[in-house]
């Protein structure tokens, strides 16, 4: 998550300027790169606890204690109030969502070998730091035990403003916020036209996603009837800013329509000056520009704050200066690198772009928000035409699986980078997603003590 504060103080004059701001992100496809994200719970081994920020109770491990044994490694400490809230690591980042959540934003890859390295590299340092802590870390789509109230709140500013708005918008925003991780992988787009392109067939896409990598089936202790309970949180958490708005799939969408939406369309929730965080949530980020909203009078809106804005949009695929795939829940490590794996085959070749704009010609808007809605409980058996979203997935994979091979990126094995798609074809060939995994071994091994996920799901 970026930093307030560290953006452009140019003066907004012009919508287009805005637009220009987004279009600075296009690049030539040789300079396109893959940046993934991904988020885990952390518990303490003693009782399997959310841990707290602060040390608390005489309680051994927290949230600060864990960024200061990771700073170890090396990094700069980020700090919001004087509190360390992440660390930067070169163009990556260590973060926390609002509930201690942690966060790797990592760097700029050039091969899905390189996401791998990066990842294994990130889990090995976690571990040595967590086992000196007495912590555990698991990648789940949603915790599994913890009641909302029993959730700690980091000492973020932006997150106190978020936890007072949500409540006003929707009925799952907190949820959301401190009881959901995920997955994203980010990818570049050489143009304007691209941009749109890559971002319609990746929106009708997402549904099927969510329902690949499925990992969110219980909550306080008991299955709750979902294979991705993240997803169905998503439905109800402020859907002015989430899901797949309408105007995303229109012909002739591009920056400027975009920047259009943004201003008029995405409630605010702040504005950062001097150190603070001013709380605006819920107005117009057009009244803002043109001087009427009252807690912001005397202050002149810059193209960091619209960067800033732009950050507060959580549709399913989020746009800025790069794409962001935002409809997975966090998994397994070899899961959350097929996540990567899938979208880079897809949209960083143009025959396998091609291959998918095929599989969904002729979807609407209404289709894509009828998936979205069927597939947190239905996932890979929702309907879809004649089949099945599995159906779908068979020929999304290999569709991702060409434009892998197309790139022809190679390990020093000498091997190109389908090998990452391996558990998407197990899921396909009739596998279970991670969510039927983890239902079947608490209906057997477990004998509904759903509490062993920690150690089972842990890095």
């Amino acid at each position: 998550m970026s930093n307030p504060g560290d953006g452009d103080a140019t003066p907004i004059v012009s919508l287009r300027q805005l637009a220009e701001h987004i279009a600075v992100g296009c690049k030539p496809p040789e300079e396109f790169g893959i940046g993934t994200e991904h988020e885990k719970f952390g518990f303490r081994l003693k009782d399997l606890k959310t841990p707290p920020y602060e040390p608390s109770d005489g309680q051994p491990g927290s949230i600060r204690d864990t960024l200061a044994g990771l700073g170890t490694f090396g990094g700069e400490p980020i700090q919001d109030n004087g509190n360390t809230i992440g660390l930067k690591l070169g163009d990556a980042s260590v973060s926390l969502e609002p509930a201690g959540q942690l966060e790797l934003s990592g760097g700029i890859a050039r091969t899905l070998h390189e996401t791998n390295s990066e990842l294994e590299a990130h889990f090995e340092q976690v571990r040595q730091v967590s086992r000196g802590l007495d912590l555990g870390f698991a990648p789940l789509g949603f915790h599994p035990m913890a009641r909302r109230d029993e959730m700690p709140w980091m000492p973020k500013g932006r997150y106190a403003i978020m936890r007072r708005y949500m409540p006003l918008v929707g009925s799952m925003g907190l949820d959301m916020m401190t009881r959901t991780c995920t997955v994203q992988v980010n990818l570049d787009y050489e143009s304007e036209a691209a941009m749109a392109r890559k971002l319609r067939v990746s929106l009708l896409l997402q549904p099927l996603a969510t329902a690949l990598f499925a990992n969110s089936p219980f909550t306080e202790g008991k299955e709750n009837g979902f294979l991705s309970y993240r997803a169905h949180v998503w439905t109800d958490t402020d859907n002015q800013r989430s899901g797949i708005p309408a105007v995303m799939l229109e012909d002739g969408f591009g920056f400027e329509r975009y920047v259009d939406w943004l201003v008029d369309s995405l409630p605010m929730y702040f504005v950062y000056r001097n150190g603070r965080y001013i709380d605006v949530a819920g107005a117009s980020f057009r009244d803002f520009m043109d001087g009427k909203i009252p807690a912001l009078a005397g202050i002149t809106p810059t193209v960091g704050d619209f960067a800033d804005h732009m950050t507060t949009a959580f549709t399913d695929v989020r746009l800025k200066r790069f794409l962001e795939m935002r409809g997975a829940d966090a998994g397994r490590a070899d899961m959350m690198v097929a996540q990567s794996a899938l979208w880079v085959g897809l949209l960083y070749d143009d025959s396998a772009l091609a291959a998918a704009e095929s599989l969904v010609r002729g979807m609407t808007w209404e289709d894509a928000i009828s998936l979205r809605a069927s597939v947190p409980r239905q996932g890979l058996a929702t309907p879809f035409r004649r089949g099945t979203l599995r159906d779908l997935a068979r020929e999304v994979v290999e569709a991702a699986r060409g434009g892998l091979q197309a790139r022809n990126r190679r390990d020093f094995s000498g091997n190109d980078e389908s090998i990452y798609l391996k558990p998407l074809f197990e899921i396909c060939a009739g596998g279970p997603v991670q969510a039927e995994h983890w239902l079947a071994r608490n209906r057997t091994a477990w004998n509904g003590d759903v509490q062993k996920i920690f150690l089972e799901a842990a890095i």
